[in-house]
């Protein structure tokens, strides 16, 4: 999954729940500028940013490892 495809997701269930990026920003720990880049698309954000996102949204987080041959 891509990181725009993960914003998005990320902003589906933020309006979802009807929460401001703000709201969700300060509940994560995050600033609003970091939540609007992700929901954008617009940064790659570090592992726990997108934990820190995802617990407050109710979400879960599942990595796959990929091996190249």
């Amino acid at each position: 999954m891509g990181i725009v495809t993960l914003g998005k997701i990320i902003k589906e269930r933020r309006l979802q729940l009807g929460t401001t990026q703000q709201q969700i920003a300060d509940l994560a720990g995050i600033s609003v500028n970091t939540l609007y880049q992700l929901e954008r698309g617009q940064s790659n954000p570090t592992v726990e940013v997108l934990v820190k996102v995802a617990e407050v949204l109710g979400m879960e987080l599942k990595f796959e490892v990929r091996r190249k041959g």
